[in-house]
């Protein structure tokens, strides 16, 4: 076993038995849940729009090459610049460039989980240069020091409590301030940061080929700032993000609205050309789109779960799942959690040190019926399954017990020959201590399902 794999099952025994975590994550979820429902009203016949992303999503991830070369010829006739990047330290470099190139010191974040993908903050807090998330869930996060808990709602694991009292320690604000009276004083520091700022950074929700533009959603109007009030505006998008034409955005701006957030439609839809025109007022006078692979064309290799390229970042999975529910966003350790990571975060960080994740699932289905675009997400992390053990990325003492227990398991004979309670004996001497301190394992029946079945 990895050690991040070992220190997965040891967070996720103290996460899933925090009552104050749960209490949390209930509440918002909760909150969720009942605007999704209400989102999806909006929908005549969901199952049929569903079914046409899927089929706009299958037949670009397959022409993925045809559509990412379109999208560069587009965009640079528009007066912006592509940059390829094989990986995260090649993106950090060349986001370091245009910064050096630009004399930047300050810069403004819209939330991204591209850029937390690649650690870009970090990278560029040692270059001696500011780097501020606008979108309030993520300078929570950076205020705390935390990472984000969740795709879509990045400090969904605190309470307004807590936040208040961050905002104390770090800002000697009231620790009796509401939510609203917080984000309105987070709006007035962050006002200034926007005047200042050289570099406007942003992630990109989708990359539109036929007009080489690129779209954004957002609910607070910090990404509309970040990339028209400073000189220079950096997106920066996977592989994936690319759709054929822009008369898609019919379909995915209300499917990614009612999935993500429950609402018809986001507060904020922007499309972004390329630079200002000489004939335009607002806008960054340079462009560049920084299109990156980090192993992204090692998951579309894989035949089967390719498809799992068609994600749209809606986080709708996540919510759904009994096992994130329970122990959180952190504890993957990895930028993409939830089903979704747990498919993808083997192919993109190494089967052998997070092919755990794609066990850690009850494979009950409800990732795969709540998805927008119809990713089968359960049959996947079962396909990862095949893989990790086909690759050799089990144990030994795995092996052998999977192949006797299949054995025995498999043999009626064997089965009916011990009792109920030998079978309880056997159980609570070698499987109880798997099963955990925490939970009482069930008791087993006198008499099987089978011999009941004969006797009626």
């Amino acid at each position: 076993m990895s050690e991040i794999a070992a220190k997965f099952l040891k967070e996720s025994k103290l996460k899933a038995f925090d009552l104050d975590h749960r209490k949390k994550i209930n509440f918002n979820i909760g909150k969720y849940n009942n605007a999704f429902k209400k989102g999806l009203l909006q929908y005549q016949n969901l199952d049929l729009a569903k079914s046409r992303a899927a089929n706009i999503k299958s037949k670009t991830v397959n022409d993925l090459d045809k559509y990412l070369v379109d999208f560069e010829l587009n965009f640079t006739n528009n007066g912006g610049k592509v940059i390829w990047a094989v990986d995260a330290e090649e993106a950090r470099n060349e986001v370091l460039k245009i910064l050096k190139k630009h004399g930047a010191k300050q810069l403004v974040k819209m939330k991204s989980m591209t850029t937390e993908e690649i650690e870009l903050n970090p990278f560029l807090e040692k270059q001696g240069i500011e780097s501020l998330e606008t979108d309030l869930g993520e300078y929570i996060v950076q205020l705390a020091g935390e990472k984000p808990y969740h795709i879509v709602t990045p400090a969904m694991h605190k309470s307004k409590e807590d936040i208040a009292l961050l905002f104390n320690e770090k800002m000697g604000w009231d620790e009796g301030l509401s939510p609203e009276q917080i984000t309105s004083k987070v709006r007035v520091k962050l006002r200034d940061k926007f005047y200042h700022a050289d570099v406007g950074i942003t992630g990109a929700n989708f990359l539109i080929a036929d007009t080489g533009s690129f779209a954004l959603t957002e609910n607070e109007g910090n990404g509309v700032l970040c990339m028209s009030m400073p000189k220079v505006h950096i997106a920066i998008a996977g592989i994936e993000k690319i759709i054929p034409s822009i008369n898609d955005l019919d379909i995915f701006w209300p499917l990614l609205s009612s999935h993500g957030t429950g609402q018809h439609m986001s507060v904020y839809n922007s499309i972004i050309n390329g630079p200002k025109k000489p004939n335009e007022k607002d806008g960054p006078e340079e462009c560049y789109v920084i299109i990156l692979n980090n192993k992204r064309t090692q998951l579309l290799e894989q035949e089967e779960q390719r498809v799992a390229l068609s994600c749209i970042r809606c986080g709708a999975c996540l919510n759904a799942c009994p096992v994130y529910k329970n122990i959180g966003g952190h504890t993957y350790e990895a930028t993409y959690s939830g089903p979704i990571g747990s498919v993808i975060s083997p192919w993109m960080l190494g089967m052998k040190d997070y092919k755990h994740l794609s066990f850690a699932s009850t494979l009950c289905g409800a990732c795969t019926e709540v998805c927008p675009v119809k990713i089968p997400l359960h049959d996947l992390l079962l396909l990862n399954r095949r893989d990790a053990v086909s690759q050799k990325y089990t144990t030994s003492m795995e092996r052998i017990s999977v192949k006797g227990s299949s054995k025995f398991l498999m043999n009626r004979k064997w089965v009916d020959f011990f009792s109920g309670k030998t079978k309880q004996f056997f159980i609570s001497l070698f499987i109880k201590k798997l099963w955990g301190n925490n939970r009482t394992f069930p008791p087993i029946a006198d008499k099987s399902f089978h011999d009941e079945w004969v006797k009626k």
